[in-house]
């Protein structure tokens, strides 16, 4: 039976730990949903209904999912609506 180490994921957890984490957007949800990661240590984060970064949980993966839907479905709606002017 083989041991296994977490020495590899515990040098980037270190490095959070001293400077802080270095978050960068992964995936824009709408224009104020976004989900970030940690570059080192892989940590998930996005922003709740108030604009707080919480951290990424399935329950919240499911929301953001359903989110980017209805925000893809109207954003292509608005596409097709053609634009009507009342400068007549």
């Amino acid at each position: 039976m083989e041991k296994t180490t977490n020495k590899p994921t515990f040098i980037p957890k270190m490095y959070c730990n001293l400077f802080g984490h270095d978050y960068q957007v992964s995936k824009k949800v709408t224009y104020h949903v976004k989900e970030y990661t940690c570059r080192h240590c892989k940590k998930e984060l996005t922003t709740n209904s108030n604009g707080n970064l919480i951290e990424l949980t399935p329950k919240f993966r499911e929301i953001n999912a359903i989110l980017s839907r209805i925000h893809a479905s109207r954003m292509q709606r608005l596409k097709k609506k053609p634009a009507v002017s009342s400068i007549y």
